[in-house]
């Protein structure tokens, strides 16, 4: 994602273990895919690192310009969700993320109207209307 035309993602780090099943799908994109490549290529403001990490579970790590990281676990995963990863890290900004706005809007009181259904069907219905005059 691009801030004012600034590509937010710095670094990316892919860690997976050598010999853990939970990194056997890891292993195999890294080996096979030819979409690291062509992700490396489309993005040269991002620099990619894969190191191994024995003994541990895999995972992606996005660095941001902010200082900002963020990692997402792809234990047992395939490779088709390692992709909506890079793509999901590649599209975030790295910051936090804020809540806007404060509270939701609460009345005291319920409403005169009553509560909207989408079953309330209205359009067709006859009402008799009496004037009562005050004296």
């Amino acid at each position: 994602m691009a801030t004012r035309g600034i590509p937010q993602l710095r670094k990316l780090r892919i860690r997976y273990c050598e010999v853990g099943g939970s990194s056997a799908t890891v292993r195999n994109y890294l080996r096979d895919s030819p979409h690291l490549l062509q992700f490396a290529t489309d993005h040269p403001h991002v620099d990619i690192v894969v190191k191994p990490r024995n003994g541990h579970h895999p995972y992606i790590q996005g660095e941001y310009i902010t200082g900002q990281s963020k990692q997402i676990c792809v234990k047992n995963t395939t490779e088709r969700r390692i992709v909506e990863v890079l793509d999901v890290l590649r599209n975030t900004s790295g910051r936090k993320i804020q809540r806007l706005g404060g509270l939701a809007v609460r009345g005291d009181c319920a409403s005169v109207q009553g509560v909207w259904t989408p079953m309330l069907n209205l359009g067709e219905a006859k009402f008799d209307v009496e004037v009562v005059e005050e004296s």
